[in-house]
């Protein structure tokens, strides 16, 4: 399900949203390795709460597309070139954007309200951890007929969140809330009687 074979021409046709995303990170992220620009860059976008207590408020927002060194940005983009285009033909375009933006957000907004007016991040893994959280809303309507995403999925969430805890540096509330987000937002997008909506409004688009 989640074995990525397809080319790259063919990769961003299918999944345009991921691919979008996928390429303004990491042309973000060379952006900040510039001299000077980069640390611009950086000082305007990261996640600060003391400057965003002051009303800077777009650092809710812009620390999903910054990352600390190349390791953090692998690590995200990674999760993201495998398990969103999945995410993004089961949900659609703007429901698999608003999953990962929200989950994003909801991160950001939840360490502001949490920590202390010191505290920094940057990155987007309240956002992937939000694409987890819809898989889990998936699974959770779909363990009795397919339990081969539950043996691939609840893994991987369970693996994430204690790595969330034990490894230094982390953005716990942001994981946490992201993940969140993103099951609540599974748990309404996902619900048998909305696909099957879907369904009928594709059959209609079909006979037209």
């Amino acid at each position: 399900m989640f074995s990525r074979t397809e080319n790259f021409k063919q990769y961003i046709k299918l999944y345009p949203v991921v691919s979008s995303l996928l390429a303004l990170n990491i042309v973000i992220h060379l952006l900040t390795l510039i001299p000077i620009l980069g640390s611009k860059i950086i000082s305007f976008g990261v996640h600060f709460n003391l400057l965003i207590s002051e009303g800077e408020y777009w650092r809710l927002l812009t620390p999903i597309f910054l990352h600390a060194s190349f390791s953090h940005l692998l690590f995200n983009m990674f999760s993201l070139y495998i398990f969103g285009p999945e995410l993004e033909q089961l949900a659609g375009k703007a429901r698999f954007l608003t999953i990962y933006m929200l989950a994003g957000l909801v991160g950001n907004v939840a360490s502001y309200l949490i920590h202390d007016w010191n505290y920094t991040s940057l990155g987007a893994s309240g956002a992937i951890y939000g694409i987890f959280g819809a898989f889990g809303a998936l699974v959770y309507y779909t363990k009795n007929f397919m339990p081969q995403l539950k043996q691939i999925i609840i893994p991987i969430i369970v693996i994430g969140v204690i790595m969330t805890f034990i490894q230094p540096g982390i953005g716990i509330t942001a994981h946490i809330a992201g993940l969140i987000t993103g099951f609540i937002l599974g748990m309404v997008y996902f619900h048998p009687k909305r696909i099957a909506t879907w369904k009928k409004r594709q059959r209609k688009l079909k006979s037209v």
